[in-house]
């Protein structure tokens, strides 16, 4: 979010598994959190984790320090805020719960800097940046839609405060819904499309030139109101970037009258990778004005970058030994009594000895390996040697005799072990002899590509063959064919 003397500029993106905006968002944990990412030389940062879940969700805004803010501040509720630097204006909350609050915002989703702007006719106000990344709505929870539309109602009413007192507002980040038809690679395919809660939450809060119904407008829409084709998520699993099949989930929304008056450009940069979304970003015709100090939440005041941080030799402290039970205390100035004490044998130590007869009662550890009674002695066993039975006569063998027989054994013995690894050879070739070739879609004649049901459901954890080309229009000869195969158990 780098400010200079002329403009302004907004970037919004998502980096590796977890979420990340620049103004980032990585969703890591702070016990995890390096200082070559949290301290960046010529900005300022400032994180929200997930409280609820390790590395599940959170957000980051980096700052130049040309556009160093003048607060920052965690969360949307204001529970978590420190009351040292903090955005304030909360608006009317009463229709939820502390618990409530505190649960929408624990999942370190949104961030809020503040800024002081000057405007191209010399006036001066405050630009606050609310850094989201929205809950997406799993068809398997339903719970998780009705935390998502409370979530969203949260971010209204903050967002809606800001606005009344005076400030400029954008929210920007992954809202997760696409809001028109035209934001979604394949919306006829959808039912009710129009009626998702998402969607009709976005009509009220997003107004247009011709219609004043809410107080943001899509500043990318409002550049390029009929853009085909403009996504920024695609599916990992089927390759849809490759022919641009997804969905425009990421926003920059600005109030009104900021986007009109000072908006110069709105863009998306689909060719930057780096995870299943892409960048946004948005210019703004207006002047920073950086503060002198960074607020509170900054990165760089975190104790374990600010070396302020408890070493473990802090909390080893050494302990004055006590004196000997039944002795004198012995003075570090004495010399010569330690001396003699020295001379004289080893200091008792304060754990008092067991007497004596009671140490002539204690056993030897040999005494365990040692019969508990005496054998009496027996006269040493002569051995006889061994006589053929009765009836029986040797023959001597000849040397011809002698070399045939072992000719003959060691024969035996190659022969055995001949076939001891045939049968080993032929038992591993058939417990590793790979997997069975793919089968071919019939749409191009290819190899398939094998996935698992992961939804809950009777399939559960069943295999199937698809088509391996990405996913794209079914009208593309060239995007995945409708090729579907189920896998026979093994």
């Amino acid at each position: 979010m780098p400010g200079t003397q002329q403009v302004f500029y907004c970037l919004a993106t998502h980096f590796g598994p977890a979420r990340c905006r620049y103004c980032l968002s990585p969703g890591n944990q702070r016990d995890v959190l390096t200082e070559p990412l949290a301290i960046v030389e010529g900005y300022n940062s400032y994180f929200s984790f997930s409280r609820s879940r390790s590395g599940y969700s959170g957000v980051a805004t980096f700052c130049t320090d040309s556009a160093t803010p003048i607060a920052a501040e965690e969360g949307l509720s204001g529970l978590f805020a420190t009351q040292n630097g903090d955005v304030g204006c909360y608006g009317n909350m009463d229709e939820f719960t502390q618990e409530e609050l505190r649960t929408l915002d624990s999942e370190g989703r949104a961030l809020l800097t503040q800024h002081r702007i000057c405007t191209q006719e010399g006036k001066e106000k405050t630009l606050t940046l609310i850094n989201v990344y929205c809950p997406h709505a799993d068809p398997g929870k339903p719970e998780r839609l009705t935390f998502k539309m409370r979530f969203y109602r949260l971010l209204q009413i903050r967002a809606e405060a800001l606005l009344e007192a005076g400030s400029h507002v954008i929210i920007l980040g992954d809202l997760n819904t696409a809001h028109r038809p035209i934001d979604h690679c394949d919306a006829s395919s959808l039912e009710c499309f129009e009626e998702d809660p998402g969607r009709k939450w976005m009509d009220g809060l997003l107004s247009n030139l011709w219609c004043q119904a809410g107080s943001f407008i899509d500043s990318y829409r409002y550049f390029q109101p009929k853009q085909e084709k403009s996504f920024t998520c695609w599916s990992v699993v089927s390759g849809a970037r490759h022919l641009n099949y997804g969905s425009r989930l990421d926003y920059i929304l600005g109030d009104r009258t900021l986007v009109i008056d000072t908006f110069q450009a709105s863009f998306l940069l689909p060719e930057v990778m780096g995870s299943d979304h892409c960048p946004v970003g948005a210019i703004l015709n207006v002047s920073c004005m950086p503060a002198k100090q960074c607020p509170a939440l900054c990165t760089r005041f975190l104790p374990e970058f600010a070396g302020t941080q408890l070493k473990i030799l802090r909390f080893l402290v050494p302990c004055k030994q006590e004196p000997v039970l039944g002795q004198p205390a012995l003075q570090p100035n004495n010399r010569t009594q330690v001396q003699k004490q020295q001379k004289k044998g080893p200091v008792s130590s304060a754990r008092p000895r067991k007497s004596q007869a009671g140490s002539r009662s204690q056993k030897n550890l040999m005494s365990y390996f040692q019969s508990s009674f005496s054998l009496p002695q027996t006269s040493p066993v002569v051995e006889l040697p061994s006589l053929p039975p009765v009836g029986t006569f040797i023959t001597p063998k000849t040397a011809e005799e002698d070399t045939m027989a072992t000719i003959v054994e060691e024969q035996a013995k190659v022969f055995e072990t001949k076939d001891k690894k045939e049968v080993q050879t032929l038992f591993w070739k058939s417990m590793l002899s790979g997997p069975s070739p793919m089968p071919l879609c019939r749409g191009h004649r290819e190899p398939c590509v094998m996935r698992t049901v992961k939804k809950p459901g009777p399939n559960l954890g069943r295999r199937f063959y698809i088509c391996a080309r990405p996913r794209g229009p079914p009208s593309d000869l060239s995007a995945r064919c409708s090729f579907f195969l189920w896998s026979r158990p093994s």
